[in-house]
């Protein structure tokens, strides 16, 4: 007793500061390298820095797969582990890797990095800063230098991305006429402005007794000072770069833009460290947004939390535990009524908090934390964890009031103890066989297992707990508080259902092949009915936000796409459950996405909502965006497009990869792809993620003309490169802060299109030519990305899906798109997605099932004969028919969680058979019962009261997570509790009914009698 109090109170302790979350981590350990190459277009930073990182990273020792996309500067490459991979381990790997190609790398591109280690949401929160009295500049400045800075000093935080503004530099915008004028080249330029900026070390000098440093200084702070640098000398006078240039401070070219409820604006999106507690480090970035307030409120600033995913947390949890609350409530109320004692009641329900806190401090100690899944699964098991309780207080309580009514009762304790060991043996193969039965679940594979296996060994754990509670404070507290207190007479409520019981078996048994026939047909009838769910991997999330993904013709500058936002964001807040949005157009340095100008998301945060509304809310949302025929539109919840990305890369549930060498060829294949799956009925938002006719202007070096004017073609493109996007050559300190200086065109030039071939440049011999004279330039159709799976070139397509079920959707395109569209030589399929993830989860739970009942049926087969095995094992289709019916009349779709739920279901099942099986087992064998009608009769009344106890008590534990499902957190767990509902009903009945007429025919226990019916 001592130590239950004490797992109590540490129990309550542990629950305290324990690391809360939405999801267990879901994604396989991932390292993702970016690599800047300015300058370079995708087809080149493909070729040039893509595929020699890729050929370094594919060999590494357990690798899974690899992929990448290359865009114009920039090569992004994700490499995913196999499951259990020791992620540090790995991002060491892969450095290692890298450190050997860094002289293989073209000199335009950096250095490749290995971005910061992420949680598998990564976005912790996402903030957004507007102000009507500071420029798009000073706020980014202010941005980066002041709020980015205190974010990442708050423990937990891995990194936070400034998106939108206007990054500061001072910027040499070189006026190519006064070059030609003052005869000066731009390279002569460049020099100066290096020269210009920058710090550099002096040393020191020792004196005979001291050390002194030498600290140098002059360097220029201001626009002014760096345009007064000299550039030559022009007849005698010195020529500052101030006469062939402006010195200006000016926005960098942007990659990116950002509004606020429509106001232009800065985002701040902030990641959380691999393991992190997202609750605390929440509380952490908002504990730091309070302190920044009165700096932001002076500066005219305005910090608004946009996206805040610790609130689905907030509102999942409380529903999961008020729905662990309300279930455990009446599972009390249940237990009274059926064993009518306040103390019998208080004895049993002892294995609910015990038992829910004890798994909860291992899941705990093992790393698994709380979240929706593992709270679930404590949540579907407060039936299982009071079934042992219950079983052995209703037979302590029935020994002792038989022991009342003896002429010399045996003493209390040796009553206890004997009422204990007689269902001891039942309770404990009982409990061994539910978790076999929890194996397949175990062994689920790819974020299917990673979601839901927590949720099983919650569930596992917490039934062991209940168990060990069972075997040893449950006899103890009987002894010290039923041994005086107890009546000699049963319930009431037990007394009349025995009485009515009775009748009902002998009414099966006089019409046993009846009853028969119709389980069979009702069995035969339900397993028919499978053939018409529909499937899905995981039910929409009500997070109370949604993520809108807007996708313009390529080539569409961020102006059009900021324009078109403002359009979109406004008619978004006309919808009554919208609380906020905001767009994101185009990527940020080190952003995890590489969107392209013209590329947008919103984040559009709801009101305080219901499942219902939430459902509405959305449906508003996409009624809304079919007014915007110009652009393309998905809507989805930011957890459902994690998982989504996690599993194929996209956020779409269908994914199409083809594989091949030519762009070209696999640009015609995917158009076809696209166009049978625009046909197939449910499709949306069909999209070809790498879409060609990217706008492109080809500038072709010509040799000749080249060697005639005496230049290199490296010093051509790096003067090109220069002019259009700029060349970094120091940096500007002001105090701590620190601003890159670079050289490049005025903007007024870099918008014509048209005059890239008037750029002039200076040969080595004075001379002034044209770009035009050195290059054939024109524009031709180029691409914003090119993708690679595996170093394979692939071009993918991806479709939502709506108005049907996921799963039929997939067959019918694979079917067509097979029939359609024929692929030449060395191009093949792949479809990948939510359903493919759906299937593969479907087939290991089934494999994995069937190896479970032969586990099952070998730990039984020590305990009881073939015969009666195949009594335990009879009750199973018939549960699963009330599963089946309970999805038919709940949607008629079968998600992931509906089919852990008949798992669920089937050890239930497997666990009141048992209960019945084994007491005939003790009454013929060790109470030495001739076994026959009396017998049977007997034993099912006696297992009447704790089979129904625990099987009204599983119900109304999971009732509210079921009559609950489409509430925010409940959304998993509800499917799961309606199948078990709807087989327990069924299962019950069977249990029953059925099971003591059959046992009396086909069991053996003891030696059989000659009675064979019930009359």
């Amino acid at each position: 007793m001592a130590l239950a109090c004490l797992l109590l109170g540490y129990g309550l302790y542990t629950l305290e500061r324990a690391r809360y979350d939405v999801f267990p981590e879901f994604a396989p350990p991932t390292v993702t390298i970016q690599t800047e190459s300015p300058g370079l277009s995708p087809e080149q930073v493909e070729m040039l820095v893509t595929q020699p990182i890729e050929t370094a990273v594919s060999g590494i020792l357990g690798v899974k797969t690899v992929r990448s996309s290359s865009i114009q500067g920039l090569s992004v490459i994700t490499v995913v582990f196999k499951s259990g991979s020791d992620i540090l381990k790995d991002r060491q790997f892969v450095s290692e890797r890298l450190s050997t190609i860094l002289t293989s790398l073209p000199r335009e591109a950096g250095n490749p990095v290995i971005v910061p280690l992420t949680s598998s949401t990564s976005i912790v929160m996402v903030i957004g800063l507007t102000s009507g009295r500071l420029s798009l500049m000073d706020l980014r400045t202010a941005a980066f230098w002041t709020v980015s800075r205190r974010l990442m000093a708050v423990p937990g935080v891995s990194k936070v991305v400034v998106h939108g503004g206007e990054e500061r530099q001072f910027q040499v915008q070189v006026i190519p006429r006064r070059l030609i004028k003052y005869d000066v080249s731009l390279n002569d330029v460049l020099a100066a402005a290096r020269n210009a900026a920058g710090i550099k070390g002096a040393g020191f000098a020792d004196t005979e007794n001291q050390r002194i440093i030498l600290r140098t200084g002059g360097a220029p702070v201001t626009a002014k000072g760096i345009g007064d640098t000299v550039v030559a000398f022009h007849g005698g006078a010195p020529l500052r770069i101030q006469d062939v240039a402006r010195v200006v401070e000016a926005p960098a070219p942007p990659t990116g833009m950002a509004s606020v409820m429509g106001q232009p604006g800065v985002q701040l999106l902030v990641s959380e460290q691999y393991g992190a507690n997202t609750l605390r480090v929440t509380k952490g970035i908002e504990k730091a947004l309070a302190e920044l307030k009165p700096a932001l409120d002076s500066d005219g600033i305005t910090a608004r939390i946009i996206f805040r995913p610790a609130s689905f947390i907030d509102t999942a949890l409380h529903n999961l535990r008020t729905s662990l609350l309300i279930g455990a409530v009446l599972a009390v109320i249940v237990l009274f009524l059926f064993l009518f004692n306040l103390r019998a009641a208080a004895v049993s329900c002892t294995a609910i908090p015990l038992s829910l806190l004890a798994g909860a401090i291992v899941l705990d100690r093992f790393g698994f934390g709380l979240n929706l899944m593992t709270i679930g699964g404590l949540a579907i098991a407060i039936g299982e964890v009071v079934d042992d309780a219950v079983i052995d207080v209703e037979n302590i309580m029935r020994r002792l009031g038989e022991n009342l009514r003896l002429e010399r009762p045996r003493p209390a304790w040796q009553v206890v103890k004997d009422a204990s060991l007689e269902v001891r043996s039942a309770v404990v193969y009982a409990t061994f066989a539910v978790m076999l039965v929890f194996v397949p679940i175990l062994t689920m594979s790819g974020v299917a297992g990673r979601l839901f296996r927590p949720l099983g060994v919650a569930y596992i754990l917490a039934v062991l707990a209940s168990l060990s509670v069972a075997l040893t404070v449950v006899p103890a507290l009987s002894y010290l508080l039923l041994r005086h207190k107890l009546k000699e007479q049963e319930p009431p409520v037990v007394a009349w259902m025995k009485r009515r019981y009775r009748s009902v078996l002998e009414a099966v048994e006089r019409h046993f092949k009846a009853a028969i026939a119709v389980a069979a047909l009702l069995t035969l009838t339900g397993l028919s009915l499978v053939f018409f769910l529909g499937g899905t991997f995981l039910p929409r999330l009500h997070e109370g936000h949604f993520i809108v993904h807007m996708n313009m013709l390529p080539g569409t500058s961020l102006e059009e796409s900021m324009r078109l936002g403002r359009r979109v964001t406004d008619e978004l807040l006309k919808i009554q459950y919208v609380k906020t949005v905001a767009q994101r157009a185009g990527r940020a340095p080190e952003e995890d996405d590489i969107h392209g100008t013209h590329q947008s998301e919103f984040e559009v945060d709801l009101k305080r909502l219901n499942g219902s509304d939430i459902e509405k809310a959305r449906a508003q949302i996409e009624d809304t965006l079919k007014k915007f025929p110009g652009a393309n539109f998905e809507v989805d919840t930011f957890l459902t497009e994690r998982i989504g990305e996690t599993i194929s890369g996209y956020v779409a549930p269908v994914v199409v990869n083809i594989y091949g060498k030519s762009l070209g060829d696999l640009d015609t294949e995917a158009g076809r792809v696209a166009s049978v799956l625009n046909g197939i009925r449910g499709a949306s938002g069909v999209q070809v993620q790498s879409v060609p006719g990217m706008p492109e202007m080809s500038i072709s070096l010509r040799k000749d003309s080249l060697a005639r004017w005496g230049l290199s073609p490296v010093s051509v493109m790096d003067a090109v490169r220069t002019a259009y996007q700029g060349t970094v050559v120091g940096k500007v300190y002001e105090g701590n802060r620190s601003f890159n200086v670079s050289v490049i065109l005025p903007p007024r030039e870099r918008r014509k299109a048209s005059s890239v071939g008037e750029l002039t440049l200076k040969s080595p011999s004075g001379a002034y030519v044209r770009l035009s004279r050195l290059a054939d330039i024109r524009e031709i159709p180029g691409r914003y990305i090119v993708l690679h799976q595996g170093a394979r070139r692939v071009q993918t397509v991806t479709c939502g899906v709506s108005g049907r079920d996921l799963n039929s959707f997939v067959k019918e395109a694979e079917r067509k798109i097979i029939a359609n569209v024929k692929l030449p030589a060395g191009s093949y399929f792949e479809f990948t997605g939510a359903a493919q993830a759906e299937a593969k989860s479907r087939r290991d739970l089934i494999v994995h099932s069937l190896m479970a009942v032969v586990g099952i049926i070998l730990l039984l087969s020590v305990v009881t004969g073939f015969r009666n095995l195949l009594l335990l094992v009879l009750n199973l289709p018939f549960a699963l028919v009330g599963g089946v019916v309970a999805v038919l009349l709940s949607g008629g779709e079968m998600s992931l969680g509906s089919m852990v739920g008949f798992v669920t279901l089937f050890g239930i099942t497997l666990r009141n058979s048992i209960m019945l099986i084994s007491h005939y087992e003790h009454l013929a064998g060790l109470e030495g019962m001739e076994w026959g009608a009396e017998t049977c009769l007997k034993g099912a009344s006696e297992r009447l009261a704790p089979i129904l106890m625990t099987a009204i008590v599983t119900a109304l534990g999971l009732l509210p997570l079921a009559l609950g499902s489409n509430a925010p957190g409940r959304e998993i767990e509800g499917p799961l509790a309606v199948v078990i509902l709807g087989g327990l009903f069924t299962s019950t009945a069977l249990n029953l009914l059925l099971l003591p007429a059959l046992s009396l025919r086909y069991g053996k226990f003891g030696v059989a009698g000659r009675d064979t019916t019930l009359e």
